[in-house]
């Protein structure tokens, strides 16, 4: 994929956030199904990152599970991340202490960054993979996870699963609406609307990029980037197969 065609499909996202990151957070108040199966699995006296963290609600996930280790968070959004922030300065000193939130654009190289070095014994990426675009930023971004993980440590992920609901491939949408060339995407690439309505308001409509993925496809990106896949579920929404999950082990 050319640079400015990525570019300009993660400026779509960041908009897209942007402009509806608080209502959109307002339907992802509970952990999906699928995250509360895996997350009881992993130590809780540890480094985590939390790739795509939102508004924290994993964070928050950890808090009620007497989290004894250090957690760090990352996501583009800033109006995600404000509310995360204002969360954990409710917290008390010692327990806030514990939690760390940071502005970054896993789409670009320079996330890492962010990390300022550290090592991590867990690494999540809960629907983030499907918003990166082009699949060497794709296997960039995995590999450079790879450099940050402990050897014996876990990276845990998940992909949306939208072919799997009749109802979401209805809301795909042309690409001619956001000037781009199909002939410049990879096979895959989607665009999608998102709609909010508020009480005696019109309809706003957001359209976001979301790739599609197979399992082929995530155990190939495995291992290009040093890992192997440990396991592999379905799991949330419709028929409980709008979400593929996968663990991952450093190779």
């Amino acid at each position: 994929m050319k640079p400015e065609i990525a570019a300009k499909l993660r400026a779509l996202n960041a908009q897209f956030y942007q402009t509806f990151g608080l209502a959109f957070a307002t339907t992802r108040r509970r952990l999906q199904p699928g995250i509360l199966r895996i997350l009881p699995r992993l130590p809780l006296a540890a480094r985590w990152l939390d790739l795509g963290c939102a508004h924290g609600e994993i964070a928050r996930w950890l808090v009620q599970h007497r989290f004894q280790g250090h957690y760090l968070g990352l996501d583009f959004s800033p109006v995600l991340l404000a509310e995360a922030q204002a969360w954990t300065a409710q917290l008390k000193p010692d327990l806030s202490a514990r939690f760390t939130f940071h502005q970054a654009d896993l789409g670009n190289s320079a996330w890492i960054e962010a990390l300022e070095g550290q090592q991590f014994d867990v690494v999540l990426a809960f629907a983030v993979l499907h918003h990166i675009p082009g699949q060497a930023n794709r296997l960039r971004l995995l590999a450079q996870v790879r450099t940050r993980l402990h050897e014996e440590g876990y990276l845990v992920l998940s992909v949306w699963q939208f072919q799997n609901s009749p109802r979401l491939l209805a809301r795909r949408q042309s690409w001619a609406q956001v000037g781009i060339d199909p002939a410049d995407l990879e096979p895959g690439d989607t665009l999608l609307d998102w709609r909010h309505t508020l009480p005696d308001q019109p309809e706003n409509v957001g359209l976001r990029y979301v790739h599609q993925f197979d399992r082929q496809e995530l155990a190939a990106l495995a291992s290009a980037s040093g890992f192997y896949v440990e396991e592999t579920f379905e799991s949330d929404g419709e028929g409980g197969r709008l979400g593929l999950y996968q663990i991952w082990r450093p190779d």
